[in-house]
């Protein structure tokens, strides 16, 4: 990563690695800070750089691992590189938690490294079954925090976990179809982002296989998200939601 674009009428080079992306005390290496970009909602620059995937990983808890104990959740975002792009950290109090399980509200917040807080996901307390479909899942998505960008809306349907991407302004811009069974022994679970008519796929969500002691004994999750690299910021953005509600 020591070739770096420079401005115009600077001659480009091989030049020293920025501070940012050094490995940090946990040992993880940044991704250079990008330069601003009119008309960008500050901090999603980065995925703008000719990014077509991002990889999310969470931690594991260590009283999740020995008691059950469910710990707010944190997780690392990665370009195809292996550098740090974000850290998001659920924000969530202690008896919901543990009392509401996987369909707790939540809020995660999404930071950059300069410590900026950049994206906001907040989802409220609903249900999932097909069988209230008046009270499906929801997640808006705030870049930056306090300003909505778009929306993940869960769709009814019998027995296929669907979802639709919207804007601001709740215009659907694309669709997501997950298999009719979401639980999988030794392989990957993919959900199909397509376009609005359902026609054409143009990315994916995978929940990754991540091994039999990891899978039996914890609920930390591997991730993977590709869409189309000139796909718009702010909706690549509200695929990272969709990648949390999921």
């Amino acid at each position: 990563y020591g070739f770096q674009a420079q401005p115009m009428a600077v001659p480009g080079g091989f030049v020293v690695p920025p501070v940012q992306n050094q490995p940090t005390r946990d040992g993880a290496i940044w991704m250079p800070i990008p330069p601003s970009i009119p008309n960008c909602p500050p901090g999603l620059e980065y995925l703008t750089q000719q990014i077509d995937q991002v990889l999310i990983h969470q931690q594991l808890e260590l009283l999740e691992i020995v008691i059950g104990f469910e710990e707010k959740n944190k997780y690392e975002l990665k370009n195809a590189l292996g550098q740090r792009v974000y850290f998001a950290a659920e924000d969530t109090d202690c008896l919901t938690r543990n009392c509401c399980g996987p369909s707790r509200p939540f809020t995660i917040r999404i930071i950059d490294n300069l410590g900026r807080e950049v994206i906001t996901l907040q989802r409220p307390l609903r249900c999932s079954s097909c069988c209230c479909p008046c009270c499906l899942q929801e997640l808006e998505v705030q870049a930056p925090p306090g300003k909505t960008i778009g929306y993940v809306v869960q769709n009814w349907h019998v027995c296929l976990p669907k979802f639709t991407i919207q804007d601001e302004k709740r215009t659907d811009i694309l669709k997501i179809i997950g298999p009719c069974i979401v639980c999988r022994c030794c392989e990957d679970v993919n959900f199909e982002v397509k376009s609005v008519d359902e026609t054409c796929t143009v990315g994916r969500i995978s929940k990754q296989w991540t091994g039999f002691v990891r899978e039996a004994f914890t609920d930390t999750d591997n991730f993977g998200i590709s869409f189309p690299m000139d796909l718009d910021v702010k909706m690549k953005a509200v695929m990272i939601g969709a990648c949390f509600l999921i």
